[in-house]
Formats: structure tokens, C-alpha cells, sequence
């Protein structure tokens, strides 16, 4: 994900799962609905103390783990089930680093430049991972379309050269198999609609090349749909922004709503016969700011059946983080302001301004906040991962890289999730996305013919 929303981090806060509140809550890790605390209350008075004893070993018994078995125990479930990461962006740093030459960029050994190489990967115990084929929004027309074919065509030659650890999966069949072969299941996100230049004979094709989800928008509206960062022009998404999303069902492509406006998030639910992704977004009760999802949305995956991927950018973690970079930004508007045309006096300026107000640190603790938050508003099966890796420019303690993933498995596991929960999390619920989304298509195919229509340019 790229753009000036792009990135710091956040305070550390203790993570533990209350007593009472695993008992009580409705929905929170541990916890049943309120009815059914109610209904087991003359039976807990009736046993006496041990159930309750029972209950409070059960709720204690991963928050007394040593950190050490917590870990082996995470990388245990990451080794049984995959993990299936929705967002990272080492393409694009392929791009601007070392335009496009993978041998410069090699990530069969550790590269420190970065936040991904494959020792990393391994050490992550990822599973599968969509890789953005992102472009900016900058490029307009065919140069996006031009762009964002190079992007894939890395990804392809990534296939190729490492292919003792990569391997291309179009299906969730696909990622399991190359998961059980001991590789690592490598797909293709599309970030942005403008990849598509309003036509769906360009999004059928690059469905073709491998494409498996496609963000509606970026940082900025398309002609058809509305982003989370710019000013609304048509309140969701138009007529055609409609088709293009009844024409991803049909492909059996999944529909991306991270980046994109509540209102488009709204229409595209509505609209769509298969669930939804948000493949690298938070919870916008947690922190709010215009990238994370809302609680009317998320309330509305159980029907959809979509999964949220909590990302790991700092600024949408932290509402700290959030807002020390509206100050710094501010405080660059006004340099600006004051010495129009003079870039270098700008980042002096800022840089100073920095050393002054240094950035407060979002945590792993906070990425597991808006897991909780999402489990309590959507529930545990419309939860995923989506990292964000390379694609910012600040990381969460404890969130470095993509090795770092066992320790929010373990962090989760401490607050009392279970295992099956875990998995869930980390995997099992966007492959149960990836299925439907392709029962969908099998049967639209059989009723629903290709459109010929493109926007007008």
C-alpha cells in the first residue's frame, strides 16, 4: 500500500484477557454470548467451586506460559496449517530499488534493505502470500495497464527463479498443495482499479495471468468507485464500478475493499455474489482513520461471508501514531507554505521537527487489539493477516519483518484463542473465502456471459 498515509508506530500496552471478562463477555477469546453465561449460572452455583476453579485454569493456563512454549507452540500451528499473508509489497521494492532486476535484489539470502527474503519467510513459518502487483496511482491510463503487467510478469520470473520456495496457486486447493510440498504459495494482488483503465477486458486478462484479487481503488476515486482518501465524486460506486465488481464473481476474482470509501464498501457488499476482502485494513473503532473499516461493515461480513486481514501499518494500529504523523504533516504544510519550491529546506525542516517530536511505536499488542475488536463486532471467522511488508516505511515492536509472525500467533494465544482459532486467523478463513468466491464463479459461468462494455474513456 504506498501513499503519504504511509507509516510510524506506537506505545506498548499489557495484553492479558481478564477472569470476568473471558467468562462474561459476548464474543471475546474464551468467552460465550451473555445468554449462555446466564443459562450456565445455576449449574456453576449447583458444582460449587470446581468448575469455576477449572474455568479459571483454562483462562490462565497460555497467559502463565513460559514465552518460550508459547512460541514453539505458535510455530507448531504455522507448520500444521498455513498461514496465507493477504498483502506485501517486495515487487514494487524490486521496482524502485533495483528496477526489476531480481538478481540485485536477491532474497534467497537475507537482504536488510528490506523486510522480506525467503530465510525470513521461512523463519515467519508463512504459508502462502498474495503479492501486490501495485503501481501508483500517479499512472493513468494504459501506462498503469503497461505497468501493472510488468509488475506480474516479476512475479512470474520470482515463480521461476526461485522456485525451490515459490510456487504460483490460483485456488485455495492450490495453496494447500504446494503448503504440503514444503514451498511457499505465491498469488497475485492487483492494488488499484486504475490497473484496469475502466475496462473488463483488461481485468478478464490479467485474471488470466493470474491475478486473484483486485483492490477497487488506491489512494484516489477511479471513474467508478470512490476511495478512503479522496474527496467522494459518486458516493460508492457507479453503474459500471457495479459491473466490475458482478464481473469479478464471474472470473471467481476476489473483490479488495481495502482502500476504498464506507460507501463503496457498502455497494461492493451489496452488490457482490461471493464475500469480500479488506486484504490489508484494520478496525476503525480502534483507531480512527479513513483506512480501517468501520463497525457498521465489519457488522455486515457474518451475511457476506468476508474476511478482514488486519495490516501491520503503524498509523492505522495506533491513534497515537495517527496522530503525531497529522502533526508532522501539518508541520510540512507549513514549511511548504513558507518556502514554496524549496524541497531540500522542507526535509531539513521536517527532519529537524522529528528529532524534536520523535514518533511514539505501535506494538504487536496493538495489531492483536484490532483482532480482539473485529472478533467481538464480526466474529472469528472474518479475520485474517494481511502484514503490508515493504509496502511501509516505519514497523510495530515486535512486527519487524516476516519472521515476525509467530509472535503474534503467540501474543493471540496468550490472550486465549485457541488453536483452532489460530488457524482460522492465520489461514483457514481466507481459503474458505478463495472456495466460495470460486463455487460462486463455477456457477455464474453457467449463466452469466462475459460483458463486452468498458467505461467510456
Amino acid at each position: 500500500m504506498r501513499s503519504s498515509l504511509k507509516k510510524t508506530i506506537y506505545p506498548n500496552r499489557t495484553s492479558q484477557v481478564g477472569v470476568l471478562s473471558a467468562l462474561s463477555s459476548p464474543g471475546k477469546p474464551g468467552g460465550g454470548s451473555v445468554a449462555a453465561s446466564r443459562s450456565a449460572l445455576p449449574l456453576a452455583f449447583g458444582l460449587g467451586l470446581g468448575i469455576a476453579a477449572v474455568c479459571l485454569g483454562v483462562a490462565g493456563s497460555a497467559a502463565s506460559q513460559p514465552e518460550g512454549a508459547l512460541l514453539a507452540r505458535a510455530r507448531a500451528l504455522h507448520k500444521a496449517s498455513p498461514l496465507v499473508d493477504g498483502h506485501n509489497d517486495y515487487p514494487w521494492a524490486v521496482r524502485e530499488k533495483v528496477q526489476l532486476d531480481l538478481d540485485r535484489l536477491d532474497i534467497t539470502t537475507p537482504q536488510p534493505s528490506i523486510m522480506t527474503d525467503i530465510p525470513r519467510l521461512r523463519a515467519g513459518g508463512v504459508g502462502g502470500q498474495f503479492w501486490s502487483v501495485y503501481v501508483p496511482v500517479e499512472l493513468a491510463g494504459q501506462s498503469a495497464v503497461t505497468a501493472t503487467l510488468e509488475q506480474i510478469d516479476l512475479v512470474h520470473q520470482m515463480m521461476r527463479k526461485y522456485s525451490d520456495d515459490f510456487e504460483l496457486a490460483l485456488t485455495a486447493d492450490d495453496i494447500e498443495r504446494v503448503f504440503k510440498k514444503g514451498k511457499i504459495a505465491s498469488l497475485i494482488g492487483m492494488e488499484g482499479g486504475h490497473s484496469i483503465d475502466s475496462s473488463l477486458g483488461a481485468l478478464r486478462m490479467f485474471h488470466r495471468l493470474g491475478a486473484r484479487y483486485m483492490t477497487l481503488t488506491h489512494s484516489r476515486n477511479v471513474a467508478w468507485a470512490d476511495s478512503a482518501t479522496d474527496q467522494p465524486k459518486i458516493t460508492g460506486l457507479s453503474r459500471f464500478g457495479e459491473q466490475v465488481v458482478r464481473e469479478m464473481n464471474r472470473l471467481g476474482m476476489l473483490v479488495d475493499l481495502s482502500h476504498v470509501s464506507p460507501d463503496t464498501m457498502e455497494d461492493a457488499i451489496r452488490v457482490s455474489d461471493a464475500p469480500v476482502i479488506f486484504s490489508h485494513s484494520s478496525a476503525r473503532a480502534v483507531n480512527d482513520v479513513p483506512r480501517n473499516v468501520p463497525d457498521a461493515i465489519l457488522r455486515m461480513l457474518p451475511k457476506n461471508g468476508g474476511v478482514v486481514m488486519v495490516t501491520f501499518v503503524p498509523g492505522f494500529l495506533s491513534a497515537e501514531v495517527a496522530a503525531w504523523e497529522r502533526s508532522r504533516d501539518a508541520e510540512q504544510d507549513r514549511l511548504r507554505r513558507q518556502l514554496p519550491g524549496d524541497e531540500g529546506s522542507v526535509r531539513a525542516g521536517i527532519a529537524a521537527w522529528v528529532k524534536v517530536n520523535p514518533a511514539p511505536r505501535a506494538t504487536i499488542s496493538d495489531a492483536a487489539d484490532h483482532i480482539d475488536h473485529i472478533r467481538r463486532v464480526a466474529g472469528i471467522a472474518h479475520i485474517g493477516i494481511g502484514g503490508d511488508f515493504d509496502g511501509i516505511s516505519s514497523v510495530p515492536l515486535g512486527l519487524e519483518d516476516v519472521s515476525a509472525y509467530p509472535a503474534l500467533t503467540a501474543e493471540l494465544l496468550r490472550r486465549g484463542y485457541s488453536d483452532l482459532d489460530v488457524k482460522r486467523i492465520n489461514g483457514l478463513n481466507i481459503l474458505r473465502v478463495m472456495r466460495e468466491a470460486e463455487r460462486v464463479a463455477r456457477t455464474l459461468q453457467q449463466t452469466r456471459k462475459a460483458s463486452p462494455v468498458s467505461l467510456a474513456k
